[in-house]
């Protein structure tokens, strides 16, 4: 199965994450399919950048976001989106 997920980057004590689609079975900082944006948790507020158009094509061919990441997405209107290509692809 095919996830989305946060893989960690930066520096020891300074987080900065790639928002990936990788193999559920891969390690955690392994190999991605496609990254799809970053999260800064360190910015006041924090900063997130994703392709929503991708993450939607992802989502259709069904891929899964991990908890985190479908909250970030949640927060930036990715399922609004997703309901609009569902109902367009129907």
């Amino acid at each position: 199965m095919v996830r989305i997920r946060l893989t960690r980057m930066g520096k020891k004590k300074q987080p900065f994450y790639r928002i990936v689609v990788v193999d559920q079975k891969k390690k955690r900082d392994g190999a991605y399919v496609e990254s799809l944006g970053y999260y800064n948790p360190l910015k006041e507020p924090y900063e997130v950048k994703v392709d929503i158009d991708r993450a939607v094509e992802w989502m259709l061919k069904g891929a899964q976001p991990s908890e985190t990441v479908s909250k970030l997405l949640g927060k930036l209107g990715l399922y609004e989106k997703l309901e609009e290509a569902k109902s367009k692809k129907a």
